[in-house]
């Protein structure tokens, strides 16, 4: 797909030099010797699995961490030689082509070390593990060390790392996962479970205690733009994500009148613009009559409600509004943060649904280097 198609209706532009400042700034804040891994799940959350892979490589980037089995054999293909951690689970079908290809698994109970075992024996190739602790988070690990010891000794399995994951409630209880982390990796190790790599923080983290960096940082969201707004630096951080459409149709609509599925009457006569992306496309429902976008300069809101497609908003007070004018949905005028609440989003969920047929265009030195679109197998 050339540029000219991918900016037709809907696009997401990223920014690969402020991704590649953010992978430098948050890298600046670790220890010479703390493994970096940078998190790819979710698309890279919204930008293209392969080609932010790609980036982040050429940036020097030599660790990745993904949650599904699919996106590590994407990392796979577009770095060859990187180290890839599956934070997630894999179902029994998958272990066997995701140890033939070297990527680490991550274990939290007997039975799931029990199953890569097998797996591994089968393959001929040891598995690459990281044994995952439950400090308070509750979602996945082991919650005894004792529990984890049973799997010290199956064959075919080659330790890497132990790691757990913040819940980042308060800081007293980071303090106590912390501590309990940090006994129960103790207890593992001195029970004769050996791992090079302890890991504890995200993006959050790191920026929180840095003092907690152990041997290994796993960061994503900071990488994106989304800089924990309670860092001392955060202004540093630099926005890599715009989300854009264009306008299709520009009419007067009456007062009294509703707007698309909206039945709530006009208060006055309204210049009603059309968009081309919808709810569809990753422009959230929870959004209508709260959003805002930008465009020639100003602001407009969101009118009636976000439909599947397309979406209206009000530009009144900005009549030189015109059909094929380029609207910004996210990015630029539309801070991340203001966009979250608007919608009672979780700022990761703003740029991580936007929609796999909208095409992303790539920017190096604010010139367009490449396009990466779902649609590309239809000329």
């Amino acid at each position: 797909m050339n540029l000219e198609r991918a900016m037709g209706r809907a696009w997401m532009e990223v920014d690969e030099d402020a991704l590649v400042y953010n992978y430098r700034l948050a890298k600046s804040l670790c220890d010479e010797k703390t493994v970096f891994m940078c998190v790819v799940k979710a698309n890279a959350y919204g930008l293209g699995l392969a080609r932010t892979v790609e980036t982040l490589r050429g940036a020097g980037a030599e660790w990745f961490a993904v949650a599904a089995p699919e996106e590590a054999y994407i990392v796979r293909k577009a770095a060859p030689v990187a180290h890839i951690l599956l934070l997630g689970p894999a179902g029994e079908g998958e272990l066997p082509y995701l140890i033939g290809q070297g990527i680490s698994l991550t274990v939290g109970s007997v039975a799931e070390a029990k199953r890569a075992s097998q797996a591994a024996e089968k393959v001929g190739k040891p598995a690459l593990v990281h044994v995952k602790l439950d400090t308070g988070l509750h979602r996945l690990g082991f919650t005894e060390a004792g529990e984890a010891l049973k799997i010290k000794d199956l064959p075919g399995l080659e330790f890497e790392g132990i790691y757990s994951h913040l819940a980042l409630r308060s800081r007293e209880q980071s303090m106590e996962q912390e501590r309990l982390f940090t006994t129960m990796a103790n207890e593992i190790e001195a029970g004769g479970l050996h791992a090079p790599l302890r890991h504890l923080v995200d993006s959050i983290g790191l920026t929180r205690y840095p003092q907690w960096q152990m041997d290994a940082v796993r960061v994503g969201a900071f990488l994106y733009g989304n800089v924990p707004v309670k860092w001392e630096r955060f202004s540093e951080g630099k926005n890599v994500v715009r989300f854009k459409a264009r306008v299709t149709r520009v009419a007067w609509v009456k007062a009294g009148e509703g707007v698309g599925y909206d039945d709530t009457p006009l208060a006055r006569d309204t210049l009603v613009a059309t968009l081309s992306v919808g709810y569809i496309d990753g422009y959230p429902r929870s959004l209508s009559q709260k959003g805002l976008v930008a465009l020639h300069g100003k602001k407009a809101p969101v009118l009636g409600l976000v439909c599947m497609d397309q979406m209206m908003i009000d530009v009144t007070e900005i009549p030189e509004t015109q059909a094929g004018d380029i609207v910004t949905l996210l990015g630029g005028e539309i801070d991340l943060r203001d966009y979250a609440q608007w919608g009672s989003l979780n700022r990761n969920e703003c740029m991580g649904v936007i929609g796999r047929r909208v095409p992303r265009v790539y920017f190096r030195e604010g010139k367009a280097v490449c396009v990466s679109a779902e649609m590309d197998a239809i000329k």
